[in-house]
């Protein structure tokens, strides 16, 4: 059976150019490496790009891209989603070149979110990434650019796409209770397809957007707390402090994108063995912190 080796390369709709350049390249500290009136393209590593922005109200996800070994690969693939019943339509030569690959096929998860699987990405050695700010990089390479969460129509159809069709295989499940931020009971499901603890996770989210985050996975610890608070400076939406996640064991931050939706921003998340890991489930999102910047303090206890 084929299979997705890793998430390769991710589309945004945005309906302000120029806001997200800045934030992108000040705040996020990704290089931008193509500009047109339509758009951007944005490294973080070796591949000569992760990111694809294009100009579009939606302010939403326009596609998500995984990777595949080789041409064998994408062909078994394809196969694999005809079976399931999944109409699939060859990239055009031009798609191909915007997106830095040499070959891949378009399709749509059983939610109808633009999903693309390729092989061949275009690499760039010779001028090793450079951020705009002093960062020491991002985690990346044979796990991806990070990882996304994205709202789907039904978890269940969801789990048998990504796992029976694209191959990929549970890492576990969160059973949110009442009182987290996103305000009710909602079951998430998690899911690798490297040692990357998680690549993609949905549920049937109560938000508009069927982007709710993508993650970037610095190399340090300061990294993360350096653009937490630049991003405090900046006046950028913290819509979760920095805190430290039940499954992945991920330190981060939430911010709020020019486009509504938002980036987590992490250091240190443990990865997964597939010859050894179980899958589990927990009841919390986080073991610590991930608090609402507009949570109250805690108050003090009175003195005698």
């Amino acid at each position: 059976m084929a299979s997705v080796s890793q998430l390769g390369y991710l589309g945004l709709n945005v309906s302000d150019l120029g806001e997200w350049e800045r934030f992108a390249t000040e705040l996020l500290g990704l290089e931008i490496v193509d500009k047109t009136s339509q758009g951007f393209l944005m490294r973080m590593d070796e591949y000569h790009h992760r990111f694809i922005v294009r100009q579009d109200n939606e302010d939403d996800v326009a596609f998500i891209g995984w990777e595949v070994a080789d041409q064998r690969a994408l062909q078994e693939l394809d196969t694999q989603l005809k079976s399931d019943g999944v109409e699939t339509t060859p990239g055009s030569s031009e798609e191909a070149r915007m997106r830095g690959v040499l070959e891949f096929l378009k399709f749509k998860d059983p939610s109808g979110i633009p999903t693309e699987a390729y092989f061949g990405p275009l690499m760039n050695f010779r001028e090793p990434f450079k951020s705009p700010r002093p960062l020491s990089g991002f985690q990346t390479g044979t796990m991806g650019l990070g990882h996304i969460v994205i709202r789907v129509d039904d978890s269940a159809r969801s789990l048998h796409f990504y796992r029976d069709v694209l191959g990929m295989r549970i890492s576990d499940f969160i059973e949110l209770q009442k009182g987290h931020r996103l305000g009710r009971q909602l079951s998430l499901t998690f899911m690798h397809c490297n040692p990357r603890h998680h690549s993609v996770a949905f549920g049937e989210i109560p938000v508009p957007k069927r982007l709710l985050h993508f993650m970037l996975q610095a190399k340090t610890l300061d990294d993360v707390c350096s653009t937490m608070y630049l991003a405090q400076d900046r006046g950028i939406p913290i819509s979760a402090s920095l805190g430290r996640h039940t499954n992945d064991h991920m330190v981060s931050f939430y911010m709020r994108s020019p486009s509504g939706f938002e980036i987590e921003y992490g250091f240190g998340a443990r990865t997964v063995d597939d010859a050894t890991w179980k899958v589990q489930q927990h009841y919390s999102g986080s073991m610590w912190g991930h608090r609402g910047m507009g949570a109250a303090a805690p108050q003090k206890a009175s003195q005698p």
